[in-house]
């Protein structure tokens, strides 16, 4: 059993705590400069033995330097997405403050769904919730510290991941909508409808919950993944016709794979006219309601009864940090109707508990890395980090569509971009054998996306110290890579 710890253990842990810190600092300075390769490619084999795994698994480390050097190898191959050449997937670029909630919950280990087990952390992530409810316009700024529950109030929780959120959040439309699915099993009528570029959680969750993803009717899409208004009320009349009950209707905020927004308004006024429970998919783009340049394209999300909403993709907090809000805290409470009677039982509390309405029974105090994130610099400088990102995702853009080598998509309403490279010679195939090999390289990092039927590269610009000539060095690592793979002059002015 672990003794008490002593002066001497306090002496080692503050020494290792010192050799850690500075090796974290050392990263974050390497990464900051950009002097470095992104990602350092290895196979998985190769790195388990450059961190010589099996054999501190079996031995255990023998001393302050061998951790040390664990840590150090395990710096040096991971991903460096503060590195200003990442412009890859969707992934928040943490402010070099945001370690210190994690280190702290390292230590003191309060899971937050019960208050009496964190009461810091939960304070915290209600607190926070309250912040984001306002943000939405479902609350007044006044109201942000009344932390009491009433059915028609709005409320919410954090938890581990979009994928997760949307997961919850289609139970809650399915107990709203179908009350006694939770005893009896599924009513066959159940159908979700959404654009067809609907984030692939949602079809994920209806197969998890039981409706199977067949009960999903897509909307279709313009040449921009937006949803088309337009044909939303003949295929829903189809579906009622049918004999078949919508009990939830998505729309993106924006679409993952371009970066547009559906016209909220437009769909939310639809279901407010029939009585449909409506989601946003907020986990990429909400974060620009803190914005005051790029929040009318969230223009009718108070209409919404549900929104999601990531953290950890733009408001500088760690994975995985994402808030599931309702309208209604009813929808809230009787979402999942299941008893434990050493959990759920009446007991005086001096705070609130989300365990009765999340999926995770043990949680990490979520709030406290979004709250942190905020209070590093203030509200304020969290819009202009979103809305500079968004304003550099144009900059970008304009850079691709001066170069003649070059293809833009469509200007982009957000900080994603598409764009091909040379597509009077590169086919689909091609264009991700491009973006394959510019990641094989790991001076940069970008992604790849399918539109319509078009493979497009793809970038999301969320690094603040991202400029223009990092954008000018990511489309030369582009070129040089077809150079490589077609032996092709690709040096165009």
């Amino acid at each position: 059993m672990e003794q008490a710890i002593t002066l001497n253990h306090k002496t080692k842990l503050k020494s290792l705590i010192q050799k850690t810190s500075d090796l974290l600092l050392n990263f974050i300075e390497e990464s900051y400069s950009g002097s470095e390769n992104v990602l350092q490619n290895q196979s998985i084999n190769d790195l388990i033995q450059k961190l010589d795994a099996p054999r501190y698994l079996t031995e255990g480390f023998g001393s302050e330097q061998e951790i040390a050097e664990f840590i150090k190898t395990y710096l040096h191959h991971s991903t460096q997405v503060l590195n200003p050449n990442y412009v890859g997937h969707q992934v928040s670029i943490p402010h070099a403050l945001s370690c210190i909630p994690d280190m702290i919950h390292g230590v003191v280990n309060n899971p937050t769904t019960l208050y009496e087990m964190g009461q810091s952390g939960a304070t915290l992530e209600h607190f926070v919730i309250n912040w984001m409810l306002s943000k939405i316009g479902w609350i007044q700024n006044e109201n942000i510290l009344d932390f009491k529950d009433h059915e028609n109030k709005p409320s919410g929780f954090l938890t581990h991941g979009g994928s997760l959120a949307n997961l919850t959040v289609l139970c809650a439309a399915r107990a709203a909508t179908s009350p006694d699915s939770w005893k009896e099993g599924n009513a066959k009528d159940l159908v979700v409808m959404g654009p067809e570029s609907v984030h692939y959680s949602i079809s994920r969750a209806l197969s998890i919950i039981g409706l199977g993803s067949d009960a999903y009717i897509a909307i279709p899409t313009d040449d921009n993944e937006v949803i088309k208004s337009e044909e939303i009320a003949s295929i829903y009349h189809r579906v009622v016709e049918n004999g078949q009950k919508v009990m939830l209707m998505v729309a993106n905020a924006c679409a993952t794979s371009t970066g547009y927004y559906d016209p909220i308004q437009s769909v939310g006024e639809f279901c407010s006219k029939h009585d449909i429970w409506f989601h946003v998919d907020g986990a990429h783009g909400a974060s620009a309601l803190l914005t005051d340049k790029y929040r009318h394209h969230l223009k009718g999300i108070e209409l919404a009864d549900s929104v999601v909403w990531d953290a950890h993709k733009m408001m500088r907090t760690t994975t995985l940090c994402t808030a599931i809000l309702f309208k209604k805290f009813k929808h809230q409470a009787q979402n999942l109707q299941q008893k434990g009677s050493y959990l759920f039982h009446k007991k005086e509390s001096l705070g609130k508990d989300s365990l009765p309405y999340t999926l995770e029974c043990t949680k990490a105090p979520l709030g406290t890395k979004v709250y942190w994130a905020l209070a590093i610099e203030g509200e304020k400088a969290m819009g202009q980090y979103v809305e500079q990102c968004y304003d550099k995702g144009h900059e970008f853009y304009n850079l691709i569509e001066q170069s003649k080598d070059f293809e833009g998509f469509h200007p982009p309403q957000s900080n994603i971009i598409n764009y091909r490279y040379r597509p009077d010679l590169f086919n689909n195939k091609q264009q991700l054998e491009i973006r394959n090999q510019v990641i094989a390289s790991g001076k940069t990092y970008i992604t790849s996306t399918e539109i319509k039927g078009v493979r497009y590269l793809r970038s999301t610009i969320c690094n603040p110290l991202t400029e223009k000539q990092h954008f000018l060095f990511v489309l030369d690592q582009i070129r040089s890579a077809a150079k490589d793979l077609f032996d092709i002059n690709s040096k165009w002015s």
